[in-house]
């Protein structure tokens, strides 16, 4: 890693927001959602950054709109973001 990316802080939000952009990007794939359910950006991005803040917030119910796999991947993103920022934090010397 370069020296740019040696600071926690850098690594932490470059961390989240890879997490967030991966997550959205599952979550709007056709096996994410229940046929017929609208591929809508807002709802997967708004759901993918909840999950990983772990606030609990919702606009669609999920055991309707989201399919088994995408339960998973929410809740993966549930457990990512349980891990906190202390977790990928590094110790400085």
């Amino acid at each position: 890693m370069g020296a740019s990316w040696a600071r926690p802080a850098r690594l932490v939000t470059a961390a989240f927001a890879v997490a967030a952009v991966v997550g959205t990007v599952l979550l709007l794939l056709p096996a994410s959602r229940t046929p017929g359910s609208p591929a809508d950006p807002m709802v997967a991005a708004f759901t993918t950054v909840s999950a990983l803040c772990v606030t609990g917030l919702i606009t669609v119910d999920t055991a309707t709109y989201w399919t088994p796999f995408g339960q998973a991947v929410i809740l993966a993103l549930i457990h990512v973001g349980g891990a906190g920022v202390m977790a990928l934090a590094r110790c400085s010397p």
